[in-house]
């Protein structure tokens, strides 16, 4: 097992996050955390409640500023970058908990998405987020609020790819989702990933994570714990036994 504690920054990586810290209230929620996402990548960040996984990604948006380390995306440093001036550089964020417009229909959720563009070229078309949650054309003027959970996530990663993502980060997308829902969801991100999209993914269910992706960072008390192919960790069985359950394989 790949034990890290410090990732050096990598200048050929879209993303590098160098020794981030971050604190609520005085509480650190983040301690010198490091990590790396290469173009076309498809990476999980897992680790148990309160490890700090949704913190790095709201630091990574802009939602929360670090009160040390360094995020370079795209060769230009984002601490201290306004939220919004994030998501028109090309990385935008699906909360937890999709946090979809309840009043405003479908099709006008998905419309506001794309006001992240500011002037960059649109990726993702209306027709095209159609095309991967066909759910979504069938209730196009349905108020979101009306919505399942799984369709309220379709519809959250739909308004986010309507942005034109150069890197889509992710927070539990399978949060309070049934089975045959998750794999719906994880499938399109997979399709996502083929067709170029790069996609950081926080997620509690570890072992679907490890199943999807690439790589994985494995995250304890705000530090970066372990690091490799997700495939390695998948079967490493100190890993297993601490993050995806005794006895479970991810398979």
């Amino acid at each position: 097992m790949n034990t890290v504690r410090h990732t050096p920054a990598d200048a050929s990586a879209m993303l590098t996050v160098n020794n981030l810290s971050a604190a609520y209230s005085g509480i650190k929620a983040l301690r010198g955390a490091s990590l790396t996402v290469h173009e076309g990548e498809f990476v999980a960040l897992i680790g148990p409640n309160g490890a700090g996984k949704s913190t790095l990604l709201n630091c990574l948006s802009g939602v929360v500023r670090p009160t040390a380390g360094s995020i370079r995306f795209m060769g230009q440093e984002l601490v201290g970058v306004a939220p919004w001036n994030v998501a028109r550089k090309g990385l935008l964020q699906v909360p937890e908990g999709r946090q979809v417009l309840p009043n405003l229909s479908v099709r006008e959720n998905l419309t506001l998405g794309a006001t992240a563009l500011s002037g960059r070229a649109s990726t993702y078309s209306l027709e095209r987020i159609h095309a991967l949650f066909p759910i979504l054309a069938e209730r196009r003027e349905q108020r979101a609020g009306s919505l399942s959970g799984g369709q309220q996530q379709m519809l959250a990663i739909g308004r986010a790819l309507m942005g034109a993502p150069r890197l889509l980060l992710l927070d539990e997308p399978s949060l309070g989702l049934a089975p045959v829902i998750v794999i719906q969801v994880f499938e399109a991100l997979r399709m996502l990933n083929a067709q170029g999209l790069t996609i950081l993914l926080v997620e509690q269910n570890a072992r679907q994570a490890l199943l999807a992706t690439d790589r994985a960072y494995v995250i304890e008390q705000g530090r970066v714990v372990h690091e490799g192919p997700s495939a390695a960790l998948a079967a490493d069985p100190a890993i297993v036994a601490h993050y995806l359950g005794q006895g479970a394989k991810a398979s």
